[in-house]
């Protein structure tokens, strides 16, 4: 319940990011200058000076929980229960394995009969 509620924070943090990264204006013809050039949206919302110190600090922030975020759920992501090799396991000692039969079984076992029953072989007519 916590991963996910962790793995959907992850993925709205990384919107977020991207959107905060691609706003900004960069030193020269970045992608922010083809939606606007130096007047973008961010700029005009809350003035040129403004906008680059709050959306710096968002992408820092932004940067720093989703790679918090992405430890954390590779933490919490990795098997408890790791397979172990047959090998590593104990032989079962005398005790563990199956008891042995203690008495002798109540039906008799058949015997074969001594001298085998034998039929002559059949013959076959000539031609």
């Amino acid at each position: 319940m916590i991963y996910n509620f962790l793995l959907v924070l992850l993925v709205i943090d990384s919107v977020l990011l991207v959107a905060a990264i691609l706003a900004q204006s960069g030193k020269g013809t970045g992608l922010a200058a083809s939606f606007g050039g130096a007047s973008s949206s961010p700029d005009a919302f809350i003035g040129i000076r403004q906008a680059g110190n709050l959306l710096t600090r968002f992408s820092w922030w932004g940067g720093g929980v989703f790679l918090f975020l992405a430890f954390v759920l590779q933490l919490m992501s990795s098997r408890v229960n790791t397979p172990h090799s047959v090998l590593e396991k104990s032989l079962p000692t005398a005790a563990q394995s199956a008891p042995a039969p203690t008495s002798t079984p109540s039906v008799p076992l058949q015997q074969a009969p001594a001298t085998p029953a034998t039929t002559p072989p059949a013959s076959t007519p000539k031609r």
